[in-house]
């Protein structure tokens, strides 16, 4: 698969090699092409640098690390995105005191309506990129969730595909509006790493349990809470 890095610092950097390492074709973008080119031969494994343009024209699928930065900023034409399977893996900035405002619009539903013809996935922003140096192995291991939203089953599937490979468990949450929830546990996940000192290799990590053989609490019982 051609997969174009748009803005290829930590995160975009991480992702791009290790899906690299995994064969696919990967192009790092970023604001000057010798920005882009300098990444790419870093990175090794064949890959190409140059201008985020040149990353948007070559690949099939796009990681969006610009937060909340607007395409038509970010590229000459956001025609460039069109049909294109473009991943934001994003966050807000942190306020002081992590005092967050209520999310009713995610990052990733403005990127949405900024590009209308992308094909637009929300995954990759509860963990940091110290995680990503453990990826594929020992992190299969440790069954970390990716929590994947959009509105395009396809393209959402491609995405979980893509984490998959390099060790996450990927979980569908459906629709992309609830991109709001995951952003919000991005929000929460480095709340735990920063002001609860836990480090930049916390993780979530989600399992579906077996039910009890009995119900000796009671089980549970008919109520009106929602």
């Amino acid at each position: 698969m051609k997969i174009g890095i748009i803005g290829s610092g930590n995160m975009g950097r991480s992702l791009g090699i290790l899906w690299a390492e995994q064969g696919h074709e990967v192009f790092f973008g970023a604001r000057t092409a010798e920005k882009g080119e300098a990444v790419a031969a870093s990175a090794g494994h064949q890959t190409q640098g140059g201008s985020n343009d040149a990353a948007a024209m070559f690949g099939e699928v796009l990681l969006y690390t610009a937060r909340g930065v607007n395409p038509t900023e970010v590229f000459s034409s956001i025609s460039v995105l069109d049909s294109k399977i473009l991943i934001d893996c994003n966050n807000q900035e942190i306020p002081e005191n992590f005092a967050y405002p209520a999310i009713t619009q995610s990052l990733v539903e403005k990127l949405a309506a900024e590009a209308p013809k992308a094909r637009v996935v929300k995954a990759f922003n509860t963990m940091a990129q110290e995680l990503f140096e453990l990826a594929p192995d020992p992190l299969k291991d440790y069954n970390v969730s990716v929590f994947v939203a959009g509105d395009d089953e396809a393209a959402k599937q491609t995405v979980m595909q893509l984490a998959a490979e390099i060790g996450f468990q990927p979980i569908d949450c459906g629709e992309l509006r609830h991109a709001r929830l995951i952003e919000g546990t991005g929000d929460f996940i480095r709340l735990l790493m920063i002001q609860q000192e836990m480090g930049s290799t916390a993780a979530i990590s989600v399992h579906t349990l077996p039910f009890a053989q009995t119900q000796r609490l009671g089980g549970r019982q008919p109520s009106a809470l929602k």
